[in-house]
């Protein structure tokens, strides 16, 4: 009884949160991204850079790696028990969260903010750069914001 509380209320968790990440990646891809391509390249390079600085801090890491344990333990509590008939959504549901969000800011968004870290906001290869990075980092934003929120409704499925 405890072990099926404990999974219940992890499951939850695991909604709320992908939910959550998939709300903070929706907002960027839809506003926050287009409001700095409408700013002067160096005023846009400039705010990005304060924003990838100030976005480490235990808030964010929370509500972005939290998840990410939870999927780990559902994940290998379906694979455990893969006769239960919400194991297959509890899988899906973690590798997309873990694939989908963590792995693609690792490999995706992650590159492109240190390559704009080092950018001077006001020279040409910076402007050169940031007309790409707008492009490329709100793409791989949209790949974050899809899998978060198809994890949140694969956790959604898995509950009873």
């Amino acid at each position: 009884m405890i072990v099926q509380n404990f999974r219940i209320s992890l499951i939850y968790f695991a909604v709320i949160s992908s939910a959550l990440s998939a709300g903070i990646f929706f907002a960027f891809s839809t506003f926050v991204m287009r409001a700095l391509a409408q700013q002067p390249s160096a005023s846009g390079i400039a705010t990005m850079q304060s924003i990838n600085i100030t976005v480490f801090n235990p808030w964010f890491y929370s509500a972005f790696f939290s998840p990410a344990i939870a999927c780990l333990v559902l994940a290998v509590a379906a694979l455990r028990n893969w006769e239960q008939p919400s194991s297959l959504y509890l899988l899906v549901g973690s590798l997309l969260y873990l694939i989908g969000t963590i792995g693609v800011t690792g490999l995706g968004n992650v590159p492109l903010n240190d390559a704009l870290a080092i950018m001077q906001p006001t020279s040409t290869e910076g402007a050169q750069l940031w007309s790409r990075y707008l492009t490329d980092w709100t793409f791989w934003n949209h790949v974050r914001t899809a899998a978060a929120f198809l994890a949140a409704a694969m956790f959604t499925f898995s509950l009873p």
